[in-house]
């Protein structure tokens, strides 16, 4: 066996999976099983753990090695535990040298468990082109931005990451470029704070200027989806894209994380509800048919039933499409973790009510493609996905082709076509 990565958390995370086995492999080490962690939620942290003990138990000979942002903020933890052989930081991860100093450690069998760099000490981003990718795999990821200079009272996040960094756009575009010459007909563009990109570059390029730029110079490009925004800062490139530009995909997903203007301001967000609405509005006149999806967290300290209706009327005044719940977790050594927290049952069951509201959400917007036209991009054996990130369920065409189809129904989850 080579290595194996198994990752949790982000979509960032899965394209970083591909970039460590290349890099873990490239050192030598094999029989490994890499664990990609993830810090968003208790939860999340526990599940790493869980996934540790249970593939030490079913295989015994492997050497285990933990690293991604649960690794970077609480390693001596995993240290601590008997099946972890090697901790390995979230910045290092990346990067060859870790582990080559990972197998050096093996082969000699002694030397440091932990090897953690501080995240906050790094200011550069080197381009990271997955050659992992199989050719013709439909959709792909390019990592343009990594960390985060905002401080929300909630997240751990940038203390995984570090502060904000950007690759530089004409490596961006050199990337795309490349992976659209080997098949691939969908760039998504990922990040940790993707609409701060650029702050660390010379003239502080914005993610809209790097939008255009990739839609200008790769034109054989058929499809480019944007991943996670935050929509106070998005720019007028990037608003100029959406509305002229057909291979920007109508679809994006929010960061909003309340509808409450009291929990946004104790969360230190930097909109305000109508922030959102307005945002939401907007974009809608510039393209009438995107889509909108949204992370909200449930149960945030000192919410009140009242706060939370509003996040839930959210959901409609904003017409979202996808949801993203996020059940309030607190994590250590966050402001947040220290204010009066909501009883555990009262968030559940408003985290049950939020996801209710998305499932009846998406299930309208599916009723309402029934007769549509759409471009569907074929990501498997019988699946593929529309330009507004709808799922169809499709037979008879091939894997990595866009075909244009008439939407003929719903089962309440996908389309059928």
């Amino acid at each position: 066996m080579g290595v194996e990565v198994v990752t949790f958390g982000c979509r960032l995370n899965a394209f970083e999976a591909e970039v460590i086995r290349s890099k873990a492999e490239g050192a030598g080490l094999s029989d490994t099983i890499v664990i990609n962690s993830c810090a968003v939620t208790n939860e999340a942290v526990a599940q790493a753990r869980q996934s540790i003990r249970k593939l030490k138990r079913e295989r015994p000979g492997a050497r285990i090695v933990v690293t991604g942002c649960a690794a970077q903020t609480q390693a001596a933890m995993f240290a601590d535990m008997a099946e972890v052989d090697r901790v390995v930081g979230n910045d290092d991860k990346m990067r060859g040298e870790a582990w080559s100093a990972t197998q050096a450690a093996f082969d000699v069998g002694a030397g440091e468990k932990i090897a953690v760099s501080d995240i906050m000490a790094v200011r550069e981003m080197a381009p990271h082109l997955v050659d992992g990718y199989a050719s013709g795999l439909p959709r792909v990821f390019v990592q343009v931005q990594n960390g985060c200079d905002h401080r929300c009272t909630f997240c751990i996040i940038p203390f995984g990451r570090g502060n904000s960094r950007s690759v530089p756009m004409g490596s961006v575009v050199e990337q795309v470029r490349t992976l659209v010459e080997r098949g691939h007909a969908e760039i998504v563009l990922t990040g940790v704070d993707l609409t701060s990109y650029g702050t660390d570059l010379p003239g502080a390029p914005k993610l809209g200027m790097l939008t255009r730029q990739i839609l200008r110079h790769v034109p054989e490009l058929k499809r480019l989806r944007i991943s996670s925004i935050d929509s106070i800062e998005a720019d007028s490139d990037l608003l100029d894209a959406i509305a002229d530009d057909s291979r920007l995909m109508p679809h994006l997903h929010l960061s909003l994380q309340s509808g409450d203007d009291m929990i946004l301001k104790r969360m230190k967000r930097r909109h305000s509800r109508q922030d959102a609405i307005a945002f939401c509005d907007q974009v809608r006149r510039l393209r009438p048919d995107i889509a909108f999806g949204a992370d909200i967290i449930a149960g945030f300290p000192t919410e009140t039933e009242e706060m939370f209706s509003r996040s839930l009327d959210l959901v409609e005044e904003c017409d979202l499409t996808f949801l993203h719940v996020f059940p309030y977790s607190p994590r250590p050594g966050t402001p947040a973790a220290r204010m009066p927290q909501v009883a555990g049952g009262a968030i559940k069951e408003r985290a049950k009510r939020l996801r209710a509201a998305g499932e009846a959400a998406l299930r309208q917007r599916l009723q309402a493609e029934i007769g549509a036209t759409r471009d569907v991009l074929i990501e498997r054996d019988g699946q593929g996905r529309t330009e507004h990130y709808l799922p169809v369920a499709v037979a008879g065409e091939r894997v990595g082709s866009i075909v244009r189809l008439r939407i003929a129904g719903s089962d309440g989850e996908r389309l059928t076509a």
